[in-house]
């Protein structure tokens, strides 16, 4: 096996019942909210993006991001770290995955059909780290083809009872290390998980 010498990164919220959104549906993320907008969660995500040089996304979030953060990266009263997160975006390379999107006009953004392949080709490139923003079916598709090497999870302390799960069954078996672990003002735990090979 090569050396992998750029990070695939994957970033997740989930409720304590496995959740990635609630009973109604990709959009019923309310539960996440209350822990997304501390002090440690902004300072979490600024360190964790800091080497990152692409982000990935599929078509449901950049469509979400991009139409929330380039206004926060121009608005001089945005939080600090905010306004720091939502300039990085707007910098780095970002690929939409999306088998029905014709185009992706967030600045420095395009389009591609296929995670594995497209992070396979990265890999190869120069740059930083490659960072999956809570797109939950990016990071099973890596997980499955054994390119994630890092996973973070916020672990809210919420049960919403029902929704989706980041994976169900038939995922295959892997070892991972906790390299990271911190918790927030509500309770909220991040942990940081790197593929053990």
């Amino acid at each position: 096996m090569t050396a992998r010498t750029r990070k695939v990164v994957g970033n997740i919220s989930l409720s304590l019942d496995g959740r990635i959104n609630g009973r109604g549906g990709d959009y019923d993320m309310s539960w996440i909210l209350p822990h997304a907008v501390t002090e440690t969660s902004r300072e979490y995500l600024m360190r964790m993006t800091h080497n990152a040089t692409t982000a990935l996304l599929g078509r449901k979030n950049y469509e979400g991001f991009g139409s929330y953060w380039p206004s926060v990266a121009k608005d001089d009263k945005a939080e600090p770290r905010d306004r720091a997160f939502a300039q990085w975006l707007e910098s780095v390379e970002k690929v939409v995955f999306s088998t029905t999107a014709q185009e992706a006009p967030w600045r420095n953004s395009r389009i591609a059909r296929d995670p594995v392949a497209e992070v396979r080709e990265l890999r190869n490139q120069p740059g930083g780290d490659i960072f999956v923003l809570s797109s939950s079916s990016i990071i099973r598709t890596l997980v499955a083809a054994d390119e994630l090497d890092r996973l973070i999870i916020n672990l809210c302390p919420e049960l919403v009872g029902g929704g989706a799960r980041l994976f169900g069954d038939g995922v295959p078996q892997s070892s991972w290390s906790l390299t990271d672990l911190s918790t927030s003002e509500t309770s909220a735990t991040y942990l940081v998980y790197d593929r053990v090979r």
